[in-house]
């Protein structure tokens, strides 16, 4: 990987190589994109079919669309029973952690006989994306669909893309069934985004949709946007590691290369302030990629996206952390948790040298759909709050407005809008 000291130009021209991964990058990925969206708006199942057929090589009908409770039974029966344990343990905790989340409605009655509350209802219907492709992610589909039930959401449908022979993979159906969903669908890509955002005959439109996807499916759920809720545009996989120089640089090594092998377009940088760790790290990552079965993948993502900055100090190295605002950060320095709490901008922080990103990816309950591209400036985390609408109760005894009327008169007044002063005068006519 490539050294670099950390100073301000470097810094900008990292955001600059960063930014290209976005989906503001793919212009011409992104108009075919709206023709199948536009295709599935209009012509619903038919053009499902079709697409199906051209992309995933499989001959869908209405007959087939939906996995039958049948196929599902099958594939619980048949994965491996130690799977099947730690996807439930899995569930356990992301369950036990988004259940701290939940909050009550709540109201607030004043003896004036003015009463202003809030309350919270959970969505009706929520669509979850699972892809196919060069890894499905079980993990995704369990922090989704956990997080929802949590939540109090009634109706959760699922769409996957097909093999040739219509099959979906056992693991995501194992999962699926794990974590509660209530309708599977074999269909994949832009065009299941949109019929999850426009409803076909035989898929429901939902009122939100989640999940990761290629680029195909991040740009699709950007275009329906507005139309429907979505989690949101998730960029490829970032990890950032802080450290100094107590830090394993083995630890550090296998940190990075585990984000790197999602995508050719992943990132992995360390920010250290010890050179010598620097060095230590690059030549442990030169030694371990050539024997992960992903190499290739990983290559490739470390010679666009892998850089090592070495900070002056600590200071300035947590002053870029909070620049870049990275999906996943470890920090792995001698006063971690100290550190940790000097971080203002990142999706998921992991604290100590025993923390290591897939421990969240997997198993420890915190949701691992998480801000990227830097929006963990002012995204969060996938959590109870998305899966639940928030609507303000007002309510007004005569005299509590007659407390106010006026005030509220000439503010409408104001704005030039009379007929919201009248609305309010004629009570005390």
């Amino acid at each position: 990987m490539q050294i670099i000291e950390l100073n301000e130009a470097n810094k900008a021209e990292l955001k600059k190589t960063l930014e290209k991964r976005s989906t503001n990058h793919f212009a011409d990925i992104e108009a075919r994109v709206n023709d199948i969206i536009a295709n599935v708006r209009e012509n619903k199942d038919a053009a499902l079919f079709d697409y199906s057929e051209k992309f995933d090589h499989y001959h869908l009908t209405s007959d087939n669309i939906r996995v039958t409770d049948d196929e599902i039974k099958a594939a619980v029966a048949s994965v491996d029973p130690e799977f099947l344990r730690v996807l439930r343990k899995a569930a356990d905790n992301i369950r036990n952690f988004h259940e701290k989340q939940r909050r009550l409605s709540w109201i607030d009655p004043q003896p004036d006989g003015t009463i202003l509350g809030q309350k919270f209802t959970p969505l009706e219907i929520v669509g979850v994306y699972v892809p196919g492709g060069k890894a499905a992610y079980p993990s995704s589909l369990l922090m989704s669909v956990v997080t929802a039930k949590v939540a109090g959401v009634e109706r959760i449908v699922m769409l996957t893309p097909p093999g040739q022979g219509g099959e979906v993979s056992r693991e995501t159906l194992a999962a699926a069934y794990v974590a509660g969903v209530d309708e599977i669908y074999r269909v994949g890509g832009a065009q299941a985004i949109a019929a999850m955002a426009y409803g076909t005959e035989s898929i429901p439109k939902v009122h939100k949709i989640c999940g990761p996807g290629n680029i195909y499916v991040a740009l699709a759920k950007k275009a329906v946007y507005g139309q429907v809720s979505i989690d949101s545009v998730a960029g490829p996989s970032e990890i950032l590691v802080l450290a100094d120089a107590t830090a394993d640089p083995k630890y550090v090594a296998a940190d990075l290369l585990s984000q790197a092998e999602h995508d050719e377009m992943a990132s992995a940088i360390l920010v250290t302030t010890s050179a010598a760790l620097a060095e230590k790290v690059s030549a442990e990552i030169d030694q371990m990629v050539p024997k992960l079965e992903r190499k290739a993948i990983i290559e490739k993502s470390l010679e666009q996206f892998g850089f090592i900055f070495v900070a002056e100090n600590m200071e300035s190295a947590i002053a870029a952390v909070n620049d870049i605002a990275s999906e996943h950060l470890e920090i792995i320095t001698e006063d971690a948790m100290q550190v940790m709490t000097k971080v203002r901008n990142a999706g998921a922080i992991f604290v100590g040298p025993y923390s290591s990103e897939p421990l969240g990816d997997y198993f420890a309950g915190p949701n691992h759909i998480l801000p990227t591209n830097g929006t963990a400036k002012f995204f969060s985390p996938l959590n109870v709050d998305d899966f639940v609408k928030k609507t303000s109760i007002i309510s007004y005894s005569k005299e509590a407005l007659e407390r106010d009327y006026k005030d509220i008169m000439f503010f409408a007044k104001k704005e030039g809008l009379t007929a919201h002063a009248n609305s309010i005068g004629v009570r005390f006519e």
